[in-house]
């Protein structure tokens, strides 16, 4: 659910954010139903999950938050560092988050008829609610959580993570700092693969 880091990693093009947003939900060769920018941002977005993973940093994060949240600890790191990146944007962005937010929504809107179906029936509470901006609060990382929690109907403890998030901000924070740079430097380098 880290949306607004796969979208940022994506480049300038609208497809392929677009690609690299909804991919979660497109399994196996299902992409190559889908226009080139497309499937070159669900292959992207399949690259990331891979690097992010394997890395050193950020199996750091989870193993902090392992004992008490078990698989769910790299869904909920993903979602902390989209904290970090959204409230640090100026650091990583010229343009205001804002401004890349509403052109992001814009863009989901002008191409709707390529979406699929999961992310047509997530747009409308995703903008209502506009979650990409919210994630620069605690307050916006902890309702996220807790409604993935509730998709996970209470099982996962998610709701909860914004305590570890408070306890070990600066950890945290560093953590994102060091693996930002590091997955900026290679969706770069794949993006001009694809």
């Amino acid at each position: 659910m880290n949306f607004l880091a796969h979208i940022y990693l994506s480049g300038e093009n609208d497809l392929i954010k677009i690609g690299n947003f909804m991919a979660d939900g497109i399994r196996g060769k299902q992409f190559e139903h889908f226009p080139d920018d497309v499937q070159k941002g669900i292959l992207l977005h399949r690259f990331i999950d891979t690097y992010t993973d394997s890395h050193d940093t950020f199996r750091q994060s989870t193993k902090r938050l392992h004992e008490k949240y078990h698989h769910y600890s790299g869904v909920i790191v993903d979602i902390m560092y989209d904290h970090f990146l959204a409230k640090n944007w100026k650091k990583y962005s010229d343009e205001k988050l804002d401004h890349f937010i509403n052109r992001f929504y814009r863009s989901l809107h002008e191409n709707y008829p390529i979406l699929t179906e999961k992310t047509q029936n997530l747009m409308p509470t995703m903008i209502r609610e506009n979650w990409l901006w919210s994630y620069q609060t605690i307050d916006g990382i902890q309702h996220i959580l807790t409604q993935m929690d509730r998709r996970s109907k209470n099982q996962s403890k998610m709701q909860f993570a914004s305590q570890e998030l408070k306890e070990f901000y600066p950890e945290f924070e560093r953590e994102f700092d060091l693996f930002f740079k590091d997955v900026q430097a290679q969706s770069k380098q794949k993006l001009l693969s694809l």
